[in-house]
């Protein structure tokens, strides 16, 4: 039987009803009796490293899954992380980049509601990803509402239905129907498995609205040294904007365009307001990949290098089929 390791790090899954709200306070022990079932699929470990609502998650965090899963990566056949589901795309996304060409499994799932209710997705989701875990070559994935998705691709639109994230510009992995996986695309192993320990917190994400202050531009970009601008449909700047950000270009940041519309990605060079941007400027774009996934790839390679010219060429490729462009 294949061993896998749970870690469990908090969220509504785990959580308890308290008199301010739902808190994270059931130990992976404990989510294991709600799925005595489990015990037919593989051979479980547990470890709870911290336990916290998701709101909180920050890139400590990630490194800290990061180690566990390097330190036990021969042990073990597979890995479910149970996350709360609001910043989970996030942390799939991070550790798509800081764990990459690996061939077992790193499954992240949670719920909608906590797995001690009567009416709860937990128990099922928990179930599928220990039965994926357990069983089929993979990189990072969310499992979630019997979809499997790439862990750069997922994203939460809905806060309580529990079909709650869907892939975004990309196909799901795959679908997992009671007791069956039905996989769409098959795995394709790259190379060895790579661990990276350091991400760069100095990454900004500004969403333009109609009217915004052109020292908005220069404020944020003075906390960063990389700033992600999230602009209208396929892209562009508006004109007021230029000379703050031509002066945060010439101050060394690295500077990357993205659209505020989920669907079919950017495309800088359709018109005007964008074309100089690439040309001229040489603005890294997002193309199809998400909100969550363009912030820690960001992180992730500015945290390797200072080289700028590094940051770009690693930004620029494909990983976990983040970007298709």
């Amino acid at each position: 039987m294949k061993k896998v390791l749970l870690i469990a790090t908090g969220g509504t899954i785990a959580s308890r009803k308290t008199e301010y709200g739902l808190s994270p306070s059931i130990t992976p022990e404990e989510l294991l009796r709600y799925i005595p079932d489990a015990k037919e699929i593989c051979s479980i470990d547990t470890i709870q490293p911290f336990s916290v609502d998701s709101t909180n998650i920050s890139p400590d965090h990630w490194l800290r899954l990061v180690q566990i899963i390097e330190e036990n990566y021969e042990k073990y056949q597979g890995f479910v992380i149970c996350h709360g589901t609001d910043t989970m795309a996030y942390t799939a996304a991070a550790l798509s980049y800081l764990i990459q060409n690996t061939s077992k499994p790193i499954v992240l799932t949670g719920s909608q509601r906590p797995i001690d209710e009567d009416s709860t997705d937990a128990k099922t989701n928990l179930l599928d990803s220990l039965r994926f875990a357990a069983g089929y070559e993979s990189g990072v994935v969310i499992v979630f509402g019997g979809n499997i998705i790439a862990g750069t691709r997922a994203k939460k639109v809905r806060t309580k239905s529990y079909n709650a994230f869907t892939s975004i510009n990309f196909p799901e992995i795959g679908v997992i129907h009671p007791g069956r996986v039905v996989r769409y695309i098959p795995f394709e192993k790259k190379g060895d498995v790579c661990f990276y320990h350091s991400l760069s917190r100095r990454v900004q994400l500004l969403k333009l609205t109609p009217g915004m202050p052109a020292e908005a531009l220069s404020a944020v970009g003075e906390l960063c040294d990389g700033l992600i601008i999230e602009s209208y449909g396929v892209g562009g700047i508006p004109d007021i904007y230029l000379p703050q950000l031509e002066a945060l270009i010439r101050s060394g940041k690295t500077v990357v365009m993205a659209t505020q519309v989920d669907r079919e990605g950017s495309d800088l060079a359709i018109y005007k307001v964008g074309h100089k941007l690439k040309k001229e400027f040489r603005l890294l774009e997002t193309f199809d990949m998400t909100p969550e996934s363009t912030v820690t790839k960001l992180m992730w390679a500015l945290g390797q290098t200072d080289d700028k010219e590094e940051v770009r060429r690693l930004f620029c490729q494909s990983i976990n089929y983040d970007m298709l462009f």
